[in-house]
């Protein structure tokens, strides 16, 4: 795993921390839509860049 692959994951795990913070505060649907797509691409990306995981 190199360091482009764990920032994409780390990022991606602070944004589902954002969002889990974000219901919790009753903000609009949409910006915590928009928050979980931004986390799903960035975990998705880095997962995908972990090559050293599957090989």
């Amino acid at each position: 795993m190199n360091g482009l692959s764990t920032t994409l994951i780390v990022v991606g795990l602070f944004l589902v921390g954002g969002i889990i913070s974000f219901v919790k505060q009753g903000l609009p649907k949409s910006v915590i839509v928009l928050l979980g797509i931004g986390a799903a691409m960035c975990l998705t990306a880095g997962l995908m860049r972990a090559e050293g995981l599957w090989s």
